[in-house]
This record gives C-alpha cells, structure tokens and sequence, in this order.
C-alpha cells in the first residue's frame, strides 16, 4: 500500500524540525501521510526533482539551505511572492507532474508579528541583521508592510544591491554589521507610535557559527527582537533584548508559520495551530 508523503531536501538535513512538526499535525488529524528528510547535494538536485515528478505519491518538499535558490532552475512555474524574493522554500507537484514553488518564509516571518501589524503606526523601522538567503525573504516581508530598513552585512555592497532589487521604492539603508558591533551614543527620539524592530537574519549566534556581536545601544526603546535561529533557540540575543525588557520573538515562531502554509499546500487542511503549545514543548 503506498502512502502519499512529503519531504524536506537540503545539505546537510539532519538539523530540520520539519520532520517533527509536519508528523505532529499529520499525527493530530489523523491523515494518512508520511513527511521525511531527505538528504540532496547541489550535484544531485536535477536528479532529485526529475525522479520525484513521476512520483503520484510524492505532494512536495519544503527545501532548506543551500538550494533555495538553485531550485528556481527546475520549476514549471514560481509563485509571485517567490518569484519577487528570489527563491523557493516550498514546491508542490501538481497532479500533472508539474512543479510550483512558492516561498513560504515571507508570511512564516511575519506570522507572529501580525498583532502589531495590525495597528497604525506613524513610522516602522527595521535593523536587518544578515544578507543571506533567509534575509532575502524577510526583506521582501518587511517593507511589503511598510518598514523602512536598515540592513547590514559583512559586505554593505551586498546588502545595497539586495535592498535595490527586492525594496526598490523604499529610503532604506546598507550599513556593515560591525556598525551594531560598537556603542553609539544616538539619542533615540519619542517612539509613541512608532513600530521598531530588530532582526536577525544572519546564522550568526547559531550553534557551530561565530557568535553574532551586537551592542543594544542601537535598540530604539520599546523595539522587537526578533531571532529566526532555532538552535539554540535561547540566542545571546535574545536573552540580552529580554534582560533589558524588550519583547522578544524566538526562531520557532517563524519556522512553524513557514510550515503551516506548507502543510495546507501539501495535505490539503490546515495545521492543527491549537497545539503550537504541546509542538513547541516537543520541539525544545
């Protein structure tokens, strides 16, 4: 008897939660269906997708790093959304075979801050930490809601080039990273009514990278913290924003709401969400 399933392919995968939480909500609506890992090399990512599409079991995979990108080069077709970020984190087969990618990252990041979104505000500011894949999706997010940004990198010319082509209209700014690895003696001015974030988009901080230096004289009073690292999912930086009373949004966030839009695309029902609670225990 074959079982329809979905997977997540990257290099290397042995990291991904994505197996947990999408086996946590098949298991909570009881759906018959498998979702695995899957280990693909950038050598073998022609071969994976071609094998796959003559598979009438096989729903998608979601696509962590390094292929978000090259995936693009074998799709029939690309969401709008994903094709404006420039890369896939999610591909659906359709029942023809063809494949659609669509990049669930964008509305996965800005699930939990949704609240906030909600309200008016006379000015939104971002501090994007990272220029990577990850940060391409959360740029497009954030001044598609109207942040002005200021993104830094290791390489200012990358994050210019970045913020040109994904938030074109916007006055926003490329600064290094080690501009917010020194003190600044700025003088914040009244943020009432302003919406201030801080983000960091980067790996740095996560288990096996150098650690991310950032001094908190650059965080406006009342900001965001923001860290889409998942492991540790405890960062230096978000366990400093907390000490100083900042409100603090941990990686898990952004990850379930990323798998939540894939799992509907993939199984055709929604995520049980009642129980982000319960997988947010079986995921730390």
């Amino acid at each position: 008897m074959t079982v329809a399933y979905a997977e997540v392919i990257g290099d290397p995968i042995s990291q991904s939660k994505s197996p947990a939480i999408h086996s946590f909500w098949l298991n909570k609506l009881g759906i018959e269906a498998d979702y695995r890992a899957a280990h693909v090399t950038a050598a073998g990512l022609a071969d994976y997708f071609a094998a796959r599409r003559d598979d009438p079991d096989w729903r998608g995979c979601n696509i962590t790093m390094p292929h978000k990108q090259a995936a693009l080069a074998q799709l029939d077709a690309v969401d709008p959304q994903a094709a404006r970020i420039g890369a896939v984190n999610t591909v659906v087969r359709g029942a023809d075979g063809g494949l659609t990618g669509f990049n669930t990252d964008a509305p996965g990041f800005l699930e939990p801050l949704l609240p906030r979104l909600d309200e008016t505000h006379l000015y939104r500011m971002a501090r994007v930490l990272g220029a990577g894949g990850a940060a391409r999706a959360i740029v497009a997010a954030l001044a598609g809601a109207g942040f002005t940004l200021v993104l830094a990198a290791r390489d200012p010319a990358k994050a210019r080039a970045m913020l040109d082509e994904l938030a074109p209209r916007g006055e926003h700014h490329a600064v290094s990273l080690d501009h917010f690895a020194t003190p600044t003696d700025f003088a914040f001015d009244d943020r009432a009514g302003l919406l201030d974030l801080v983000v960091n988009a980067s790996p740095l901080g996560m288990a096996g990278q150098p650690p991310l230096v950032f001094d908190f004289s650059h965080v406006p009073p009342g900001s965001v913290v923001y860290d889409i690292v998942t492991n540790p999912l405890e960062t230096p930086l978000l366990a400093g924003a907390r000490g100083r009373g900042f409100e603090t949004i941990d990686g898990l966030a952004m990850l379930i709401g990323q798998a939540a839009v894939a799992f509907e695309k993939f199984f055709g029902q929604p995520a049980p969400r009642a129980h982000d609670g319960e997988l947010r225990d079986l995921l730390t």
